[in-house]
């Protein structure tokens, strides 16, 4: 026995060393391969085979947030022609068409969709000067707005104005010429009732009729251009889109339900913290909340401390503003709303996006509409001129008193100079700040856009200049007297005329049968008051 037991006793030992150097072989790989590719790692990040992304970051120049076509954040661009200004450079950022670069990394581009939907217009009608019509314009771009159709008078009328308007991409001109009065004068809406109660009254009225007219035509505009919605806004109102994914008035439109035919946006009025405001779009942070976002026992609860002793709890109107999907019978409801001639529209409320309305934000503003009306300044003649009572008071002290007491009145009915109660009325959600627009508009003057836009538009011109004097040359003479009779055409300034010799044709309007799909036109109306929770409580 102890013979055959003896071969086994090598072979026992052999296998018991055997295992310990597998295990070892193991525990070798599983550490030195972690290391291997970590020490491969370091290597090629040192030698530049990776790159940093946060090394991409622009230091001589930022792109503005949703700036198109701007040469500024193309990867073949040189340093040089990046930081050039000429007059070249302005003509392609406004004017090229190639798809946008991302605002922040340099060289980043991202395939966005060339036909965007949905398509998104806004119209108005202005008389506002480049100061406030350019970021009030390019704001809406930033946001997703399209294509804008701008029916100008006065100052934005002027040449110096109107060319650089005219040079923007997506930005239709449309001049009050007597061609345009004639061919409004034979509108569908004279024979109609829902805005005869607006007819042949001065100053405010007559606008909003005026506004009727061109929304009707910014209709047929918008569907010949193939896009989806319209909005109606004054160049002192901007869009807040809150509530969407992004900061995007078209992810907000596209997120409406397709049976949705039109969306009411509440408005927010600015409430100004001092009396030397510039520029609202830039100075102003501060808004009011509309009664359709607040709770009814805070609006109401705090309605005297919100309105300070003015007539209402807003200064001018508190119906805000729709955007109304562009289908088939649409039509103006006056400037705030939409309706269809053949059905009565679905709409909806939004509970968090909102107009923000810089309404009388520069002292200026008492003098500037007061210099746009003709009417006495006396409670009475005031009422046909204007249809809401702080825009009556503010006219008769813009005509009557002295510098110095429309500034003293200006400070006590407008300017929001109690730190104590802005501090109340922010905590219990009445006053809000808003900082968003603010925040796009610097970036696009910090970025040169405005200035851009400027230069371009007066390189622009010098070479149309330059061809129709040359191709004036080569045509017949009989064509000039006709060229000089287009040019010489004035702008009107008068009131509305009805037919081609000016007399009212209010008798030949027609009554419609269907009262419910065509209701008289929403004014501009005033918010809740008290007497309304009185009538509530009855």
């Amino acid at each position: 026995m102890a013979g055959l037991n003896a071969p086994l006793r090598p072979a026992a030992f052999s296998s018991a060393t055997a295992q310990p150097s597998f295990s070892s072989r193991i525990i070798l790989l599983l550490t030195t391969l972690p290391l291997a590719l970590a020490c491969l790692a370091f290597v090629l990040q040192w030698r530049g085979g990776l790159q940093d992304p946060s090394s991409r970051w622009p230091t001589d120049t930022q792109m503005f947030p949703g700036m198109e076509n701007s040469p500024l954040g193309s990867s073949s661009s040189s340093s040089s022609h990046r930081s050039s200004s000429s007059s070249s450079d302005c003509t392609e950022i406004l004017g090229r068409s190639s798809a946008p670069s991302f605002p922040f990394y340099r060289g980043w581009n991202f395939d966005f969709d060339p036909d965007p939907r949905p398509k998104i217009c806004i119209t108005t009608s202005t008389s506002a000067g480049l100061e406030q019509i350019l970021p009030w314009l390019y704001y809406h771009k930033v946001i997703g707005v399209t294509n804008f159709f701008l029916f100008v008078e006065g100052q934005a009328a002027k040449p110096n104005v109107s060319a650089v308007l005219e040079s923007i991409p997506g930005v239709k001109v449309i001049y009050r010429t007597r061609e345009l009065e004639e061919k409004q004068a034979k509108s569908r809406i004279w024979n109609e009732t829902w805005l005869s109660g607006f007819f042949y009254k001065p100053c405010n009225y007559e606008l909003f009729v005026k506004q009727s007219l061109n929304m009707e035509m910014a209709i047929v505009l918008a569907r010949d251009a193939n896009l989806d919605w319209i909005i109606h806004l004054d160049t002192d109102e901007l869009i807040h889109p809150a509530g969407a994914r992004e900061y995007s008035l078209r992810q907000l439109l596209s997120d409406v339900p397709g049976n949705v035919d039109m969306v009411i946006f509440p408005n927010y009025e600015s409430s100004i913290e001092r009396d030397d405001i510039k520029d609202p779009f830039t100075e102003v942070s501060m808004f009011k909340k509309n009664y359709d976002h607040l709770p009814k026992e805070t609006y109401f609860g705090l309605y005297k401390e919100a309105t300070r002793g003015n007539p209402n709890y807003f200064l001018t109107y508190g119906n805000g503003k729709s955007a109304a999907r562009i289908q088939e019978y649409l039509r103006p409801n006056g400037a705030h709303r939409w309706h269809n001639y053949m059905k009565t529209p679905n709409e909806i409320k939004l509970e968090e996006a909102a107009i923000l309305h810089y309404t009388y934000a520069k002292f200026s503003d008492l003098t500037s509409r007061r210099d746009r009306c003709g009417c006495k300044p006396t409670k009475d003649d005031v009422k046909r001129c204007f249809m809401l009572e702080f825009d009556r008071d503010a006219f008769i002290i813009a005509s009557t008193a002295t510098q110095e007491e429309m500034l003293r009145w200006f400070r006590e009915r407008v300017v929001w100079t109690d730190k104590q109660l802005n501090l109340k009325l922010l905590r219990k959600a009445i006053l809000t700040r808003i900082y968003t627009p603010m925040a796009i508009i610097q970036g696009l003057k910090g970025s040169g856009v405005f200035t851009s836009a400027v230069v371009s538009a007066k390189t622009l011109t010098k070479e149309k200049f330059l061809s129709s004097v040359e191709s004036l040359q080569n045509k017949n003479s009989s064509v000039v007297p006709s060229l000089r009779a287009g040019v010489s055409q004035s702008l009107s300034g008068s009131s509305l005329r009805r037919g081609n010799d000016g007399a009212s044709q209010a008798t030949a309007r027609r009554i419609l049968e269907m009262a419910d799909v065509h209701k008289k036109a929403i004014p501009p109306m005033s918010s809740p008051g008290l007497a309304d929770l009185h009538m509530e409580t009855l």
